[in-house]
C-alpha cells in the first residue's frame, strides 16, 4: 500500500474530479464546476459573483467565464446591485431543475462511499478532510 499521503490526496482529488465531471457532463450536460456554482446560487439567490468566486476558490476571470457559459446554457441570470461594479446571480427555472436532477446523482456518489466504508471509517475521513480545510 502506497503511504505517500500528500501524493495520494493529490492524485485521488484529480481522479475523483475527472470521474465526477465526466459523469455530470454525461448525465446532466454540465460540468461539475458549473453544477457546484449552480448549487451555491440556488442556495443563495442574488449572491454576488465575487462571493461565488471566493466560495469556489476561483479567480475573477475564471468565474466570469464560468458564469458566461452558465448564462449561455440558460442556467443563471445576472442581476444588478446598488454597486454598479457588483454582479448578483440568480438561478433560472432551468437552473433550478438542473439542481433537482443533481441531487440523486450526489446521493448515488455518497452511497458508493458508504457501501465501501463503515460509518466509523467515514467519520475518520470526514474529520481528516475537515481538518485539512480548516488548517490550510
Amino acid at each position: 500500500m502506497d503511504k505517500r499521503l500528500f501524493f495520494l490526496l493529490n492524485m485521488a482529488q484529480k481522479k475523483l474530479f475527472r470521474h465526477v465531471d465526466a459523469l455530470c457532463e454525461r448525465e446532466l450536460d454540465a460540468s461539475v464546476t458549473q453544477l457546484a456554482a449552480l448549487m451555491l446560487i440556488c442556495q443563495q439567490p442574488g449572491c454576488l459573483q465575487k462571493d461565488l468566486a471566493q466560495a469556489l476558490e476561483l479567480n475573477k476571470s475564471a468565474v466570469t467565464g464560468l458564469i458566461s457559459r452558465m448564462e449561455k446554457n440558460g442556467l443563471v441570470q445576472r442581476g444588478t446591485t446598488d454597486d454598479a461594479r457588483a454582479v448578483s446571480l440568480f438561478p433560472t427555472e432551468a437552473g433550478l431543475a438542473k439542481t433537482r436532477q443533481l441531487k440523486p446523482l450526489i446521493t448515488q456518489l455518497n452511497k458508493r462511499f458508504a457501501e465501501e466504508f463503515s460509518d466509523d471509517e467515514l467519520q475518520v475521513v470526514l474529520r481528516f478532510l475537515n481538518f485539512i480545510l480548516q488548517t490550510f
